[in-house]
This record gives C-alpha cells, sequence and structure tokens, in this order.
C-alpha cells in the first residue's frame, strides 16, 4: 500500500510528466524573456546609435523588473493562490513584449524591459511554488532538479535561438516571438494549471501575512545563506551572459550563428551539472554537492583570467568557462532544494526572495564587466571569481554545512 505524504505522490508518472512540461514552459519564460536578444546587441547599438554600456542596461533594466516582479508575485500567490498571479502577470508580459518591438528609442526600449521582465517573473515562482505545494523530500529534489535543469538551459539556450532568428528577422522580430510566446503562457495557465493551494492554507495561522513570512525566511539562517549564495551563482553565471555577446562576436570575430553555436555547447554544461548533481543528491546532503561545486567555480573563474593574462588565446576560455557553467548546473536545483525544503507554508514567498536576489544582484553585478571594459575575458573572469567567493563564504558562515538536517523521503 502507497502511502501520500504529499499530494503530488498520488499523480501518475503521465501527470507528472504534463507537469514538468508546463512547468518547464513557464520557468523558462523569464530567461528566454532575458537572453533571447543578447545576438542583437550589436544591432541595438548601431540602429540606436547608443554605446556598448547603454545597451547592456536594457538587459539590467529587464532583471531589475524581474526581480521586482518576484517580490510581488510570491507573496501574492501565497494570498489568493498560484493561477490568478500567473494569468495577470503574463499578460502584462504579452503587452510589454508588444511595446519593446515597436519601441521607437533607447529609452522606450529600456521602459518596456522592466515592465517585461516584471511581466515574466510570474512563471518561475508560480512553478516553484507549485512543486513545493506538490512534493516534499527526496520527490522534492527530483522535481526541483528537472526545473532548474530547464532554468539552467533556457538562459543559455535562448541565445543560441535569438541568433537563428536574426537569420530571418531583426531585433523586433524577437520580441515579437517573445510575445507571442507569452501568450502561450497565458494558455497554459487558463487551461493546464490546477489550484495547488486551497483557501484552507492560505491563511493558515501563523502564516497570514506578508510581514510574518519574511519574518520566518529571514530569521532561517539556512535560507538567508543559501539565498545569497544562489544570487552569486547566478551572477557569475550571468556576467559571463551579459559580455559574452561583445566578447566572443567583437573580440573574438564570432559571427551570430557561431555565437549561437558556442552557447549550445555551453548548454551541454548546465545538462551534465543538473544531471549529476540530482544523482548524488540521492546520496550526499545538498550542501556538500554546493560545496565543491562554488570551490569549482572559484577555480575555472580564476583558471580564466590567469590564462587570459597570459595570452592562451581562445581554448585558455572557453575550456575553464565550460567547467564554470557545469558547476553553475551542479549547484542550481541544490540551492532550490536547502530553500524550499523547511518552507512549504511560504514556499511563493521564499520562490519570489531567491528569484528577485537572483536577478535583482545579476542585474547589479553584471555591469561591471562592461565598466571595466571587454577588450579582454580576464574582467569577466574576475567578476566570475568574486561571486564564486562570495558563495562560498556564505556557505561556510551562514548556511554550516554540518548543521543541516537532512531531508525526509
Amino acid at each position: 500500500m502507497t502511502i501520500v505524504v504529499h499530494p503530488g505522490d498520488a499523480l501518475s508518472r503521465r501527470q507528472r510528466l504534463v507537469y514538468i512540461v508546463v512547468l518547464g514552459a513557464l520557468t523558462a519564460l523569464g530567461p528566454a524573456t532575458i537572453d533571447l536578444y543578447l545576438p542583437a546587441f550589436p544591432a541595438l547599438e548601431s540602429d540606436f546609435s547608443v554605446t556598448t554600456a547603454t545597451v547592456q542596461l536594457t538587459l539590467t533594466a529587464t532583471t531589475i523588473g524581474f526581480g521586482l516582479g518576484q517580490l510581488l508575485v510570491g507573496p501574492w500567490s501565497d494570498k489568493v493562490g498560484r493561477r490568478l498571479p500567473l494569468i495577470v502577470a503574463s499578460s502584462l508580459h504579452v503587452c510589454a513584449s508588444v511595446g519593446a518591438a515597436t519601441a521607437a528609442n533607447i529609452e522606450f526600449l529600456g521602459l518596456f524591459r522592466v515592465l517585461q521582465g516584471m511581466g515574466a517573473a510570474a512563471g518561475g515562482v508560480v512553478a516553484m511554488a507549485l512543486v513545493r505545494d506538490l512534493f516534499g523530500g527526496k520527490p522534492l529534489v527530483r522535481m526541483l532538479s528537472r526545473l532548474a535543469l530547464v532554468n539552467g538551459l533556457a538562459p543559455i539556450l535562448a541565445p543560441v535561438i535569438g541568433s537563428q532568428l536574426l537569420r530571418f528577422t531583426s531585433w523586433r522580430g524577437i520580441f515579437a516571438v517573445l510575445a507571442a510566446y507569452g501568450v502561450l503562457v497565458v494558455v497554459a495557465a487558463v487551461f493546464f494549471i490546477v489550484e495547488t493551494l486551497p483557501k484552507e492554507r492560505r491563511a493558515e495561522q501563523g502564516h497570514s501575512t506578508l510581514r510574518q513570512r519574511y519574518r520566518i525566511l529571514f530569521h532561517d539562517r539556512i535560507f538567508v545563506g543559501v539565498a545569497l549564495m544562489g544570487a552569486m551563482i547566478f551572477s557569475g553565471l550571468f556576467a559571463y551572459l551579459s559580455s559574452s555577446s561583445f566578447l566572443f562576436q567583437s573580440l573574438y570575430g564570432f559571427s551570430a550563428q557561431e555565437y549561437g553555436l558556442l552557447f549550445a555547447v555551453n548548454s551541454l554544461g548546465i545538462v551534465v551539472g543538473v544531471q549529476i548533481s540530482a544523482r548524488l543528491a540521492q546520496r550526499f546532503g545538498p550542501q556538500w554537492i554546493l560545496a565543491c561545486s562554488t570551490a569549482t567555480m572559484l577555480v575555472a573563474a580564476l583558471t580564466i583570467v590567469i590564462l587570459d593574462t597570459l595570452q592562451v588565446g581562445l581554448l585558455g576560455v572557453l575550456v575553464p568557462l565550460w567547467i564554470f557553467i557545469a558547476s553553475c548546473g551542479f549547484s542550481f536545483p541544490q540551492v532550490q532544494v536547502l530553500a524550499l525544503a523547511n518552507h512549504g507554508k511560504e514556499a511563493g514567498t521564499a520562490a519570489s526572495l531567491l528569484g528577485a536576489l537572483n536577478f535583482g544582484l545579476a542585474g547589479l553585478i553584471s555591469p561591471i564587466v562592461g565598466v571595466i571594459g571587454i577588450s579582454t575575458a580576464a574582467p569577466m573572469g574576475a567578476v566570475m571569481a568574486c561571486t564564486s567567493a562570495v558563495a562560498i563564504l556564505s556557505l561556510w558562515i551562514l548556511v554550516r554545512p554540518r548543521t543541516v538536517p537532512p531531508l525526509g523521503h
């Protein structure tokens, strides 16, 4: 006889597959919104006659909007349920995408990118909260690992798709594609997403107000440490994403299609990292996987700086970069598991804080590479090394691996 501990335990394999596909599509909306237009940066620079740093600010605007949107959507979903915030926010994304596609200048593009980010925020937050509503223990690890695979692949594959779209359309066409994607998310929310947070659970004693939920989360040392770790790991990856278009196309002479192929190869690092990480989590605690992955990230980032300084060439950047990206793949699902495992009652708020920190700090940190200059790969590697070092300190000072309780079944 099978004992149903969490609602998701009663789902059939087919039902779980449907959830994975739909929630994966929701999760990918945010990264796709942020990264699909990366190969078009040089075209934007030319069309609007602006500097590289100004174009990068449109990316920062999106990440800040994404972070703010998550702070709003997560607590709202804990209060009113998961479906309504998803439908409203995704509709905002569609309208903002149309605005971005028709923007007359860089200022309007930046404004619509903020609104796009806010609208896209719902997908990832609601998907993560839905999974936590349905699962716990080891099944939670497996489901979050699958979502982490999508979440890790999406920002890597989005520029690949964007580079191919540029063969047939302009950068404005890319935003039209994002509008169509947003429509699909709205349709999925209406027809496929079932409410997983019933009314009686929305106002449980001790979790009924936003202040109470924030107090619970910020008084959890492990959650705070893991959230900071996740933000630093994502910021390191984002330093690469935001500078790579200029680095590889302008410095190393890649075409838009070659640049897309590079992202496809790097995406294998995310796949390898997430898949192996999910299996290791069945035997080892997530905190120990993070201890190894963050140390590897620091070594890989420092290697980029050293080999670039020694002028080893393109391979001196590509090999350690792939290792860094694979280490991010190892890290993402473990961060989510540790952050959500003990916060089922405030899952939406917890997921929103994770996302807001990820994209908020990434949006603030990634332009540093452009400010320093992208004449070599060393500035990118240096920023990645700094974020990795902060992640390591957060693990050992705040999380303290030996104090993390084991996961249930």
